[in-house]
């Protein structure tokens, strides 16, 4: 067809031309993956220690993936969402069995099963508590690039961004007790929060201050939504973040590792919540059967492997590896929990180290300047860990 581009100058070129700008990206192209490497259009490899932002829970084109497309999609690819389809049916049972909740409702990003979130909220206030519409939600939080899960969200970058903002959202420091009670008012319907705060520069919700949140919200009759994009699925040490705080929230979102790298997501929640009517709720692409034979397969593994508890011990020695460094670096609050991990440096060239990462074959993340974040593939090894401080220790050498 005239499309086939021979070189990366040749696919550089037609991007700039063909390609929507929305953010900055380097002068490479990824051609292919396997494990915990990538491959760009020059054959050369990269050790992935951000894993699709959190995405590529098994690795990069795990078998269980590959198979789950090519037997599915010699079965049924979509037969539309009116209608129950087996894998559809397999796995809502497969969550539901493995988490505290009765009800699943599939769609396809992180952003869509928080806006369904927020929607279930609002119908639940509408419903039992006279109207009451709010939600508050915490500064630095980040739910997703709807306008209303934009709103949601308390980037301080995104204050004036396409405003009029989605109303009925009130922002409150994290770890804040006090603060949050003040908010709450006869209007306040949810209280919605990351567990860990990825996009944020991974910071934890105290486990007191979470446990007070809860006994709040059962006080009040008000909803606690754990937003666990990015921590749900074995990231933090732990099948769901949920799990380390001895408490059940009432809706949970899932998205990023749920499909390995298949666009997948999904929302949460307790029969008593089962309240949407027709009409209230949906998506074309809604529980499309290639979409949940990749979940099952992924969830299965991830289960059957126990890789929650590779994470702990994969990420308790990255973090002992960081701390062997940090003098030298100057490097401080090291911290996260399982494979969602970050370090503070001693100066705000987090772009600058990243990008220097990347020329010597190593991909890490700065969520701020002065930050940087890791979260590789749950399969992570120690030896893939050595590399990586290897090759950081080699780029902070140069750079501090």
């Amino acid at each position: 067809m005239g499309y086939e581009l021979n070189n990366t100058k040749e696919l550089l070129i037609e991007a700039s031309n063909s390609i929507l700008f929305t953010t900055m990206r380097p002068s490479i192209v990824i051609e292919s993956g396997e494990g915990m490497y990538l491959w760009d259009t020059e054959g050369k490899n990269y050790l992935d220690f951000v894993g699709g932002w959190a995405v590529n829970a098994l690795g990069h084109c795990p078998n269980v993936i590959k198979e789950a497309l090519i037997n599915q999609g010699n079965t049924l690819i979509n037969a539309s969402p009116s209608f129950y389809n087996k894998p559809m049916i397999e796995f809502a049972k497969l969550l539901t069995d493995n988490s505290c909740f009765n009800k699943v409702f599939f769609t396809n990003s992180g952003s869509e099963a928080n806006e369904g979130a927020i929607k279930l909220a609002r119908k639940y206030g509408a419903k039992f508590l006279n109207g009451a519409y709010e939600i508050i939600t915490i500064t630095n939080s980040f739910h997703g690039r709807t306008l209303a899960t934009m709103s949601a969200s308390g980037k301080k970058v995104w204050e004036k961004l396409y405003e009029p903002k989605v109303p009925g959202f009130k922002h409150v420091p994290l770890n804040d007790i006090e603060c949050i009670k003040a908010c709450i008012t006869s209007s306040t319907c949810a209280i919605m929060l990351e567990p860990i705060q990825g996009e944020g520069g991974v910071y934890e919700v105290n486990k007191n201050y979470m446990r007070i949140l809860s006994d709040i919200c059962k006080e009040r009759g008000i909803l606690m939504i754990f937003d666990e994009v990015q921590t749900g699925l074995g990231r933090t040490g732990k099948l769901f973040a949920y799990e380390h705080y001895d408490i059940e929230p009432d809706i949970m979102t899932l998205a990023k590792g749920i499909g390995g790298g298949y666009p997948l997501s999904a929302l949460l929640t307790k029969e008593a919540l089962n309240i949407f009517e027709p009409g209230d709720q949906g998506g074309t692409y809604s529980s499309q059967p290639l979409g949940m034979a990749v979940g099952i397969a992924v969830v299965s593994e991830i289960i059957n492997k126990d890789l929650s508890y590779n994470a702990k011990m994969q990420g308790n020695y990255i973090i002992k590896k960081l701390i062997e460094i940090k003098d030298k670096y100057k490097l401080k609050n090291i911290r996260g929990k399982g494979l969602l991990l970050a370090f503070d440096l001693p100066q705000d060239n987090g772009k600058e180290i990243v990008d220097k990462c990347l020329d010597e074959g190593l991909i890490l993340n700065s969520p701020k300047p002065s930050t940087i974040r890791l979260m590789p593939p749950l399969i992570v090894t120690e030896e893939d860990t050595d590399k990586m401080v290897d090759i950081l220790s080699k780029v902070l050498d140069t750079i501090l």
